[in-house]
């Protein structure tokens, strides 16, 4: 099983458990895996809504001579009734993140600092850049076009956010390293900034798509941003 065919496998179905001998060696896999699985996670805590119990007001005493019967109507009982409740309360859950492609503008900058916080490892200072195959293998030519202006490249994978593959970048800053995420399927129709405990920056929209840029609180992103912005071009 190669990557292509695990990443279908457990998309399509994310408690799927075989391919065990490719996920040993593939820690590439092995990250998309742990998303996914928390993109569910997330998912099945949007669903698990509570229902209040149904109360019935209490009807007034009434003289039997005084009422006239209407016949037998078919109706919807009151638990089907709460069940329709809870698809249209779940409609609407997941018609608020999932509207446009993507997550809103908070969850989405929600999403891209959580996914921060879980790859520490790409956050090195280091002098050592990715090789040309490496970035290559990350920006498909069907995703976007690139060069190293923007500085030192030293790391370059593809995660996922917000359900997309993403080409998730890191080159270094005069300050520290500085994130980069090239999302091409997920709009915003203006920046959105970004602010975590040690860190700040921007979603910037850019065509139909947008691009996160991260780094250190003292770090000078506006130069950096307008590179990022005009080194990339979309080909989806």
């Amino acid at each position: 099983m190669n990557c292509e065919e695990y990443r279908k496998a457990i998309s399509a179905e994310p408690s799927f458990d075989g391919g065990a001998g490719h996920l040993s060696e593939c820690a590439s896999c092995q990250a998309y895996r742990a998303e996914i699985q928390a993109l569910e996670q997330r998912i099945g805590r949007a669903l698990a809504l509570d229902v209040p119990e149904l109360v019935l007001p209490e009807l007034p005493d009434v003289e039997p001579d005084n009422v006239v019967s209407l016949g037998r109507r078919r109706g919807l009982s009151p638990p089907t009734w709460l069940a329709m409740a809870a698809t249209v309360a779940v409609a609407a859950v997941l018609g608020v993140r999932l509207i446009g492609g993507g997550a809103g503008n908070e969850s989405l900058a929600d999403e891209v600092l959580a996914h921060l916080d879980g790859e520490p490892r790409a956050l090195v200072v280091t002098d050592i850049a990715v090789t040309d195959e490496q970035l290559h293998e990350v920006l498909a030519p069907d995703i976007a076009q690139m060069d190293h202006s923007a500085g030192l490249i030293t790391y370059a994978r593809n995660c996922v956010i917000d359900g997309h593959d993403v080409p998730h970048l890191v080159i270094q800053g005069r300050e520290g390293p500085v994130t980069i995420l090239l999302m091409p399927e997920e709009s915003v129709d203006a920046p959105v900034p970004l602010s975590g405990t040690n860190v700040k920056g921007v979603i910037l929209p850019v065509g139909k798509g947008s691009i996160a840029i991260i780094g250190e609180r003292d770090e000078h992103l506006e130069d950096i941003q307008q590179q990022v912005v005009n080194m990339v071009t979309w080909t989806t």
